[in-house]
């Protein structure tokens, strides 16, 4: 079966800004991520890719669109399955204050059991996530042989779901995994099982420096703000903007 490459959409507005973006409209890329997107076809430049699948958020739009620019015969899918996690009400709201909710707990420790406010449960989003892949992996199959490619841009948690569901690991497992803004990740499937080839590739180690403490932070409380946050504001819900 086909190789699928994950793209994670490039930094975006909520990133930096330490909301919890969802589907609320009108999140764009930042000037960094923009950046980000614009480095993508060179990065993806040697690769005989088929076809782009894009999440119909704003941000995963213009992740590709370099690409799209770069590389014109490639067709431009938006499939609403991979779309970011219906959070509800917490949608816009910032990360710093939904620490404090009950249901945060959740989110980290049981999110198989996890259900937002007003919005999707977290079972529901890995869910239609894995159908949408599996679908579009017989798609490309049936179109362009076994051995094709193809990208699809989506959100963190959206992401690291489907890498989950690849590894055979319970979903209750998946804050365990990180992938950054504009990170590749490559699942190739097979008839048998799949196999995970890069997790969050990005091509460079800045990601990994700690971020600079806020005044007033130190010690014990510091290092408790990036508990399962390896890229601060840029973590999923894990910190899914």
């Amino acid at each position: 079966m086909p190789t699928l490459i994950l793209v994670r959409h490039g930094r975006s507005t909520a990133n930096t800004s330490g909301l919890l973006a969802g589907r609320t409209p009108g999140v764009a890329l930042d000037d960094h991520g923009r950046a980000q997107a614009a480095a993508l076809p060179g990065r993806l430049g040697v690769l005989p890719l088929t076809a782009l699948v894009s999440s119909p958020m704003q941000r995963c739009q213009e992740t590709l669109e370099p690409l799209v620019q770069a590389r014109p015969e490639l067709p431009l899918h938006t499939d609403e399955r991979i779309s970011e996690c219906d959070y509800g009400d917490w949608s816009g709201r910032k990360l710093a204050e939904l620490s404090d909710e009950p249901l945060m707990t959740t989110v980290q420790q049981h999110p198989s059991a996890a259900v937002f406010p007003g919005g999707e449960s977290m079972r529901a989003m890995q869910t239609r996530a894995v159908e949408a892949v599996r679908e579009w992996n017989a798609r490309i199959e049936a179109d362009h042989g076994a051995d094709a490619l193809f990208a699809m841009c989506s959100h963190g948690d959206i992401i690291k779901s489907v890498v989950a569901d690849a590894l055979g690991m319970h979903l209750d497992l998946f804050q365990r995994i990180a992938v950054g803004p504009c990170s590749l990740t490559v699942i190739r499937y097979t008839p048998l099982r799949p196999f995970l080839l890069r997790l969050g590739e990005t091509g460079e180690l800045d990601s990994l420096v700690p971020p600079e403490p806020e005044p007033g932070d130190a010690g014990e409380e510091g290092a408790k703000g990036q508990e399962g946050s390896p890229e601060g504001s840029d973590a999923t819900v894990g910190g899914g903007a």
